[in-house]
């Protein structure tokens, strides 16, 4: 029986649908724009849908209000048994009520909850990745990089260690009904981090102290306006408290968390 992955090109689904490879699970890789070795899935467009999940048996998801309840209807025609969802670790923090990312997931979940399919939550904090939407820019251009808050910690999460924890949820028994909070192996300052993604690089990465205000401005440039805000709260935050650290990925699939560290030395090339 086939897996259908979403968003396979993604940072995260092209781990997931690498890893079932690797073991061996026939998969179908989808993306909103397809090409030969991508079937066209839109959540958007839930004419796309069936096609997409004729014959399936599981399911890599990304969280998408808007289109939740034509998947849900697609997926239980279809057969599905079981649908693997990277959620955010937001629901499960303080305030999630008035969070907006937190409010949409929760959304997704309880869809999923309600529609008589088997699910995984996967609820990811920090998305190391996200990194590169924040400093790639200055770091190529040579420039510092400015922080509002330079010893504010945070626990970076790898996008393989997401896609890690859905493969085996994906291929083994067990995980049905289960939501995972997944956070990074190691809290961090964002000066730390900064020093990390350098050390890859092999160059000193200076840093610029900004107001709150200016951090925003400049998140703002790649980023929408409930993702910054989302991010300066995190920031925040991390200033006061020690962010929650993650063993689940050595507990569940037998292997120890990707450290930021060997992140940034992964994706090295991103900020050259």
């Amino acid at each position: 029986m086939i897996t259908v992955v979403f968003g396979a090109r993604g940072n995260v689904g092209r781990h997931v649908a690498a890893g079932l490879t690797a073991s061996g699970v026939p998969v179908r890789l989808t993306s909103r724009t397809p090409d030969t070795t991508h079937m066209v899935a839109d959540l958007d467009m839930p004419e796309t849908l069936p096609a997409a999940l004729e014959g399936a048996s599981q399911v890599f998801l990304y969280a998408k209000p808007a289109g939740i309840e034509g998947f849900v209807t697609a997926a239980r025609s279809a057969g599905v048994r079981h649908v693997v969802l990277l959620s955010s670790g937001a629901v499960v923090q303080p305030g999630a009520a008035r969070n907006p990312i937190a409010r949409d997931h929760r959304i997704v979940e309880s869809a999923l909850e309600e529609s008589g399919l088997s699910w995984t939550f996967i609820r990811a904090g920090m998305f190391a990745t996200n990194t590169r939407w924040w400093w790639t820019r200055a770091i190529k251009d040579g420039e510092a990089v400015r922080l509002p808050y330079p010893e504010a910690m945070t626990a970076p999460v790898s996008e393989r260690d997401m896609a890690a924890l859905a493969v085996t949820a994906l291929t083994e028994r067990g995980h049905g009904r289960q939501a995972y909070t997944l956070y990074g192996p190691q809290a961090l300052t964002l000066r730390e981090q900064v020093g990390h993604i350098g050390t890859a690089i092999g160059r000193k990465i200076p840093i610029e102290v900004v107001t709150p205000e200016q951090a925003r401005a400049d998140l703002g440039r790649t980023m929408p306006a409930m993702g910054v805000e989302a991010v300066m709260r995190g920031w925040a935050a991390g200033v006061e408290t020690v962010p929650e650290t993650s063993v689940i990925i050595e507990k569940l699939t037998g292997r120890p968390a990707q450290t930021f560290a060997e992140w940034a030395q992964e994706h090295a090339a991103d900020f050259r």
